[in-house]
């Protein structure tokens, strides 16, 4: 296990060096990233955003709050490693676009996503959060829209738990679609608990 630990650590090590589109990125490259070997559950989103680029801690905005919300857990579960792992698409903030941020690097995904878990033997559940997620992961098993993709979650368990994106913005997407709260959010929070109680 010691063995297992020491690989992580020195893949992580790897990545937070990582500078293979520093010449993309405004603000030079800065990969967040936060991985254990017994991490139970993988949150895959899109890419740190300036307040987290700032901070280098990742999901540390309005968003993180709105998804550990959906979640049902407390902020110190959220960091512990050990059980959540957060693994973006991009795992550098790519700056600013005409409408929001640009979308994250796409040599992340491909370059670093499986090779990390292959170091994590005992994940239970991964969380693809946004179009960039679940365009990657579920190829052509994804729906029309992203609306319909997860109206229709229960069709990727127990492997993945499609959501939106927790952003602010989407606000008014979530008060448009009102099953979200009711439906979807309860039987996130009840996976979520019996993933990390057992």
């Amino acid at each position: 296990m010691k063995f297992t630990i020491n690989l992580m650590k020195g893949l992580l090590t790897s990545i937070s060096t990582c500078k293979i589109c520093a010449d993309k990125l405004a603000l030079g490259p800065r990969p967040i990233v936060s991985a254990h070997v017994n991490s139970k559950i993988i949150i895959i989103g899109q890419a740190p955003g300036s307040v987290v680029h700032k901070s280098g801690v990742p999901w540390d905005d309005k968003s993180g709050e709105n998804l550990r919300t959906w979640m049902g857990i407390d902020t110190t579960t959220f960091y512990n490693s050990e059980k959540i792992a957060l693994i973006p698409m991009g795992f550098c903030y790519p700056g600013k676009g005409k409408s929001g941020d640009l979308p994250p690097t796409r040599e992340c995904a491909p370059l670093w996503h499986q090779k990390l878990f292959n170091k994590m033997k005992d994940v239970r559940l991964i969380l693809l959060i946004g179009t960039y997620a679940q365009h990657y992961y579920l190829g052509n098993k994804l729906k029309k829209t992203l609306t319909e993709t997860v109206k229709e979650y229960k069709e990727y368990l127990p492997h993945y738990f499609v959501l939106p994106h927790p952003s602010p913005r989407n606000n008014i997407w979530q008060a448009k679609n009102e099953w979200f709260r009711k439906d979807v959010v309860p039987k996130l929070q009840d996976t979520i608990y019996s993933i990390l109680t057992h």
